[in-house]
């Protein structure tokens, strides 16, 4: 894998670090790393990365429903 796929595969963690609450860092960093170690199979990588994805999204509107 190259850089800009790694960063692809991390960007729920990196979108669960700008949320308020620390609960969704850990689920999001397991699928990123999931994302990555499934990078083979794609489609199995794509389920996990929307996971992620769907988990950071959740997250970071909550934060913005407080301001």
């Amino acid at each position: 894998m190259d850089v800009l796929q790694i960063s692809i595969a991390a960007m729920p963690f990196l979108l669960s670090l700008a949320s308020r609450t620390r609960k969704a860092i850990a689920p999001c960093l397991l699928t990123s790393i999931l994302t990555v170690l499934l990078s083979g199979e794609p489609h199995r990588a794509v389920i996990a990365w929307c996971v992620g994805v769907l988990i950071a999204a959740v997250a970071l509107r909550e934060r913005l429903r407080t301001i």
